[in-house]
């Protein structure tokens, strides 16, 4: 039974029910109300009032819509009984609960009609614009200038010629009359054929005004974020043989900072450079890492796989597990691309690294930043697990604790970088690099990164190692490099040897140090 039948079904039974306790003062004969009786309980008046509830359209009318006054008068009424009434004092407390108040509040703008939407002043402009047929042909002219480039490239899609990118800043951007996606047909009277360099020549071709005829994709282009990246590479367009265009590529160094204007070709970004210039493509994080990861065949070896007519089976590929106890070597195999940065106003930083080859004086600047400046520099003081001799004191130059509560820690990640020797621990805590940030002190930290392997020649100018002063390694400063620690980063480049060679020796004649100036070399 649906609900219109049901609503017909009660209201007639209940006035059946009427008919039975009428008073006898009504002056109802009861042969009129038989009959009455009769004609209501007859099947084809039902079936009459149930096609007229299912015809009939019913619309909910609030009662009121003021329904949040009411509540309040109410309770004002309530203030005098709820002391001496139990019930009164319960229905103050339903009525005053916020849940029951946000329930009133919705049913008072849902009955006021608040969340109809007013109509818009230009509802008949909206409408004539959804009727227009998707594939209704433009007729837009552009300008173009003798020797400017129109900023634009092409693909062919289904045998249509469709525009795949506009250059940011770009004569077509400028003029704003076309957008990405659009099909060319036809260019000053002329069809378009599928062959995108053959338009790219007509256009270089034609000066002054373009006639195109354009059919339009109607497609809204997303506001982008605005996107700085520091590139780890350098880049010429006119040698990449992968670029859709070497004119509209934008050359680049290794450093300089690019402004991202557009990502939607996931191979070829838009970008410019922050010093000025044109706007060019440049590749894409997710191409430039397919590029600098391929590996060329070795034809050599794999044409020697034949022997008497028949194939080498094919050696099974050695798949390599993800170990986080190797997390460093796998850091040095890790491709850089891009790096993203932002604009900064000038602020205090966190923590001052420096960074460099052993001997090249880290620890002695470190030192003297110091002592020259304590108010505005501070460094870590190590942890170690061995025991303290006698001339020692803790905290002084080193922060003596247990080895198991040092592993303890390492394993709950709790120091930035950890190591052993001779048996003892030796570490640099997080904590403790917070504390000098808290005082309002740079943290000075000495970073030694691992040697790259792909250098052809390389020179290992090396002391006799002293924990008294940890030394960080790359995956440190991979840790440091996030806001936690905010940090500045300092290489510091080592002499030549003859001159790092000159400058030990006077140290060792002044009696300042007995250590050993040893040389490796090592060919790769």
């Amino acid at each position: 039974m649906t609900v219109a039948s049901a609503k017909s079904g009660s209201a007639m039974q209940q006035v059946l029910d009427n008919l039975k306790d009428l008073p006898p003062g009504t002056g109802a004969k009861d042969t009129d109300l038989i009959f009455l009786r009769s004609i209501m309980e007859s099947p084809i008046v039902r079936s009459l009032a149930k096609a007229h509830e299912c015809l009939e359209e019913v619309k909910l009318q609030p009662v009121r819509d003021d329904n949040v006054q009411l509540v309040s008068e109410i309770l004002d009424s309530l203030n005098d009984l709820s002391e001496e009434d139990a019930a009164a004092a319960e229905l103050a407390k339903i009525l005053q609960d916020p849940h029951f108040k946000s329930l009133i509040e919705a049913h008072d703008k849902v009955a006021a009609k608040c969340y109809e939407m007013p109509h818009a002043a230009n509802s008949n402009v909206l409408l004539m614009s959804s009727l227009m047929p998707a594939d209704a042909i433009r007729v837009i002219g552009i300008q173009k200038k003798t020797g400017e480039p129109l900023g634009v490239t092409f693909r062919v899609e289904q045998g249509e010629m469709v525009i795949a990118r506009i250059l940011h800043g770009g004569s077509i951007d400028r003029q704003g009359m076309l957008h990405t996606g659009d099909i060319i047909r036809e260019v000053n009277g002329y069809e378009v054929g599928s062959n995108p360099h053959e338009l790219q020549e007509l256009l270089r071709e034609c000066n002054g005004t373009i006639t195109l005829k354009v059919l339009p994709s109607y497609r809204e282009t997303p506001v982008l974020p605005q996107v700085y990246v520091k590139p780890h590479f350098n880049y010429n367009p006119k040698t990449d043989n992968l670029i859709p265009c070497k004119e509209a590529g934008l050359a680049f160094s290794k450093g300089d900072i690019l402004y991202v204007v557009n990502k939607e070709d996931p191979n070829w970004w838009q970008a410019c450079k922050v010093v000025g210039g044109s706007t060019g493509l440049i590749p894409s994080q997710f191409l430039e890492e397919k590029r600098k990861a391929f590996v060329r065949r070795d034809w050599n070896t794999a044409s020697t796989g034949m022997l008497c007519g028949t194939r080498n089976a094919k050696k099974k590929k050695k798949k390599t597990m993800y170990l986080t106890a190797k997390n460093a070597e796998f850091d040095r195999y890790e491709l850089q691309i891009y790096e993203e940065v932002a604009k900064m106003p000038p602020f205090q930083r966190k923590t001052l690294v420096l960074i460099g080859a052993q001997g090249v004086g880290r620890r002695s600047l470190k030192n003297r930043l110091t002592v020259m400046n304590p108010l505005l520099f501070g460094t870590t003081v190590p942890f170690t697990s061995r025991h303290p001799r006698e001339e020692e004191k803790d905290g002084e130059k080193y922060c003596f604790v247990t080895r198991e509560e040092m592993e303890k820690d390492i394993k709950e990640s709790r120091y930035l970088e950890h190591g052993e020797y001779d048996g003892n621990l030796y570490g640099t805590r997080i904590d403790s690099i917070h504390e000098v940030v808290h005082t309002g002190r740079t943290c000075i930290l000495d970073v030694n990164p691992q040697v790259c392997q792909s250098h052809p020649f390389t020179v290992y100018i090396c002391f006799s190692l002293n924990f008294s002063d940890i030394i960080l390694s790359v995956q440190a400063l991979k840790m440091l490099r996030t806001a936690e620690f905010m940090p500045f980063v300092v290489f510091i480049a080592a002499p030549e040897l003859d001159t790092l060679r000159a400058m030990h020796k006077a140290v060792v004649d002044a009696g300042f140090t007995t250590k050993l100036l040893t040389v490796s070399f090592e060919w790769i």
